[in-house]
């Protein structure tokens, strides 16, 4: 798998599993929701351990970049929120900076 394909897959678990909570906790879902949440955060780990990095911190690094975008669609998507051009120049920057991270040429 490559690294944008693993990333966006950890994303989906991470936010997904992250939300199970808040609907819990937040929004007075049903804790039945909690088992699934915790198995999706399972995953999101694991999947960050596919990534191709020498050093974990800089796949965590990068990571955040696709995260913080990813949560944007999730917004949209599943909160029905519209991000507004603050949302997306913000989302930007983060994926550029984590494209920096990853793909800078190091010596």
């Amino acid at each position: 798998m490559t690294t944008a394909f693993i990333y966006a897959l950890a994303a989906l678990a991470e936010i997904a599993g992250c939300f199970a909570f808040w609907a819990v906790l937040r929004s007075e879902a049903s804790p039945l929701w909690l088992a699934p949440g915790a198995f999706s955060l399972i995953v999101f780990g694991a999947l960050l351990t596919r990534v191709e990095s020498e050093a974990a911190g800089r796949a965590f690094a990068a990571y955040g970049g696709v995260y913080i975008a990813a949560s944007l669609v999730w917004l949209w998507a599943v909160e029905g929120v519209r991000p507004d051009r603050w949302d997306l120049i913000g989302g930007s920057v983060c994926l550029a900076g984590a494209a920096i991270i990853l793909y800078a040429p190091r010596g």
